[in-house]
């Protein structure tokens, strides 16, 4: 990943979590928030694989949790993870595959926010688990929504990595 590349991809997080923390967290749909950062981040982990999945998902989640004001580091533990694992999954199998961000998106988000729930679990902080089950639909089929213009704007702004590179990344054996 070049320094260009690496510039568009914090630019993009950074506009994600602050429009995630000021705009799209008071929108309440079903009991559900879409949420247009981890939808940012699978988009570029699927495009720009784990390690940048991983690096991306700590800084987003540590303005998320400034922003916000919440546990500091709790939403990064959380995004790390997302980035990481969603990158290796656009690593080792193809990138250009119509369902693969859907895909991800719809099991990323429950993965997602179970994981906020066993985080928040572990910390002793009050989580509740009804509350989370209850919206956990209707935010999968939210982010499921956003998926597709996120994930064309994404792949627009980071397209000029080389084919080289792509090839280069994982070669399975076998």
């Amino acid at each position: 990943m070049s320094a260009f590349d690496g510039v568009k991809v914090a630019v993009l997080l950074f506009v994600a979590a602050i429009a995630q923390v000021s705009i799209f967290g008071q929108l309440h749909v079903f009991g559900a928030v879409p949420d247009i950062l981890l939808v940012t981040l699978v988009a570029i982990s699927l495009l720009r694989g784990s390690v940048a999945g991983a690096v991306g998902g700590f800084f987003a989640g540590l303005i998320v949790d400034t922003a916000s004001l919440g546990t500091l580091g709790l939403t990064s533990l959380v995004l790390t993870l997302s980035g990481f694992w969603i990158g290796r999954y656009g690593e080792t199998t193809g990138r250009d595959r119509a369902h693969a961000p859907y895909l991800s998106i719809a099991v990323v988000t429950v993965l997602y926010e179970l994981g906020l729930l066993v985080v928040h679990f572990v910390l002793g902080e009050s989580a509740p688990a009804g509350a989370v089950v209850r919206s956990l639909l209707p935010a999968v089929v939210l982010n499921l929504i956003v998926t597709g213009p996120v994930y064309g704007l994404v792949r627009r702004l980071l397209r000029a990595m080389e084919r080289q590179e792509l090839s280069a990344e994982v070669q399975l054996l076998g």
